[in-house]
């Protein structure tokens, strides 16, 4: 499979901006991953770039609708596991096994909540992002109150990694690509 497709599968089912950010973000910090662990880079990234193809269309079927939509593209089933798994607990029964699907899971949510934090600096960027204010605002339940801490724990607990851990290589990852991403998010 190649990006390509799977950005225009994703531009078909999704037209706001932020939830093409959002895929950006999500694909970026799976391609980071994939590389730190010695895993696909392409394919993680296709997967982080649309674990969420169903949700702007169809936000009732999120993770149900995926498996039809990502046929189109005749997507293998190991990334259409990952995709309906990410959402484990909360609109599905597919408990996350591999560590892709573990990491698409813990990360999700988490590149929401440092988006939010980003956004609420001075400088609108994650570049200058401490640790520290990252750990502040994960532990202030009432900020980006949409994103749940239970499902990164969780995440975290799965992959046997402590939770600072997770919070610093996801913040790593988004610092790093920031600019990139914005890049892309131009072309939409």
């Amino acid at each position: 499979m190649q990006r390509e497709e799977a950005i225009e599968l994703l531009k078909k089912y999704n037209k706001e901006s932020f939830h093409i950010y959002h895929a950006l973000c999500v694909e970026a910090v799976m391609r980071y991953f994939a590389k730190k662990l010695n895993y696909d880079e392409e394919f993680w990234g296709i997967v982080g770039l649309l674990h969420d193809v169903d949700f702007e269309k169809y936000p009732e079927e999120h993770c149900k609708k995926a498996p039809e939509l990502l046929k189109e593209i005749n997507a293998p089933e190991e990334m259409i596991r990952a995709i309906c798994c990410h959402g484990y607990g909360i609109v599905t029964d597919i408990k996350p096994e591999h560590e892709m699907e573990k990491i698409l899971y813990t990360t999700d949510e988490l590149t929401g909540i440092i988006f939010a934090a980003a956004k609420m600096r001075p400088s609108k960027s994650t570049k200058d992002m401490e640790l520290a204010s990252l750990k502040k605002k994960f532990k202030d339940k009432k900020f980006a109150a949409g994103c749940s801490r239970e499902v990164i724990k969780q995440g975290a607990e799965m992959l046997g990694w402590e939770i600072d851990q997770v919070l610093g290589e996801t913040l790593n990852a988004m610092k790093e690509a920031e600019d990139h991403i914005n890049q892309e998010l131009m072309k939409f």
